[in-house]
């Protein structure tokens, strides 16, 4: 059973500024592929119906970026919205939000399309 938070009226700018190491060109977020802005909208829209906090969604991303960290990996910002996504999947998984192995097996559909699918072309599941 899901919980939802009060919708998240934020305003947008005020929010952005909360999120660490936000890979930004004069001050608006920047993606260097379609799946970086869906993920990030996914988050922005998922926190403003409730969801999750944008406080909750911060700190599962700092998190995130933390462990990669960790792990040695370098922090150039080459990698940030793959921790972003990472971050949102857990925070999907701890909500209740979609079960852990339709996630797991939704991205595994994805994948396998990405494979097969001619350089050049788009993606289609």
């Amino acid at each position: 059973m899901t919980t939802l938070n009060k919708p998240d009226l934020t305003p947008d700018a005020e929010r952005l500024r909360e999120l660490p190491r936000l890979p930004r060109e004069e001050g608006e977020p920047v993606f260097a592929e379609p799946w970086e802005a869906q993920a990030f909208a996914l988050a922005v829209k998922l926190s403003e119906q409730g969801h999750f906090t944008w406080k909750e969604w911060a700190a599962a991303l700092a998190s995130e970026l933390q462990a990669a960290a960790s792990r040695g990996e370098p922090d150039d910002g080459s990698h940030y919205y793959q921790h972003w996504l990472a971050a949102l999947e857990g925070l999907v998984a701890a909500k209740g939000l979609m079960d852990p192995a339709a996630l797991a097996a939704r991205k595994e559909e994805w994948a396998e399309a990405y494979r097969r699918t001619p350089h050049g072309k788009p993606v289609e599941l």
